[in-house]
């Protein structure tokens, strides 16, 4: 695995010689393309109104998911690229672990919990593809590895996937418990909006 992850690496990795416009659209999207997402993410709670209990979740989960990648990555202690001395950093990066990316895990975990919510998935689509261009630039750009990206991808979609079970646990237990009605407004916008 290490030798497939270095050899992606260095096919992705800009090099000693960048060409000067990639490398500015790199840089752009590895230092910009999470607030990019979050922007995106704010103007969805401003007009999706029937939404705004479930994208609440997902902000929450964004927080939730950054600080395991941060807890997983300082645990493992992955060197970032340019502090293993395997190419150069284009952007200023603190060299502590880098493996699973939290960029990568939490623009993942957004995106595909937007690909959940039908009336969601015409925002998600684009926030898919703005976490792998980011994904893409943070390689390029020297300071994440290919895997830390899949690694950041397969966290952000567990705990997607975790939020998609909740909302069918809830979907089949409340109302058959009369917790709640299944008609009432926080049922209604939180799982049942689609």
């Amino acid at each position: 695995m290490d030798a497939l992850n270095l050899a992606f690496f260095h096919w992705i990795h800009a090099g000693s010689h960048p060409t000067p416009w990639v490398l500015s659209v790199a840089v752009a999207f590895a230092l910009w393309g999470s607030w990019l997402a979050a922007g995106i993410v704010v103007v969805a709670l401003w007009r999706q109104r029937a939404d705004r209990a479930y994208l609440c979740i997902v902000a929450a989960a964004a927080g939730v998911t950054s600080l395991i990648a941060h807890t997983i990555a300082t645990g493992l202690n992955v060197p970032r690229p340019f502090a293993a001395g395997l190419g150069q950093a284009y952007i200023e990066h603190a060299s502590r672990g880098s493996l699973p990316s939290t960029h990568a895990a939490v623009m993942f975990m957004v995106a595909l919990a937007f690909m959940l919510r039908p009336s969601l998935r015409r925002i998600g689509v684009p926030l898919l593809a703005l976490a792998a261009a980011t994904g893409w630039a943070r390689v390029y750009v020297g300071v994440h590895f290919p895997l830390d990206i899949v690694a950041g991808l397969l966290l952000g979609a567990v705990v997607a996937g975790a939020i998609a079970i909740a909302r069918w646990l809830f979907l089949f237990f409340v109302p058959r418990t009369g917790r709640a009605s299944a008609d009432s407004p926080a049922t209604s916008s939180l799982w049942r909006h689609s």
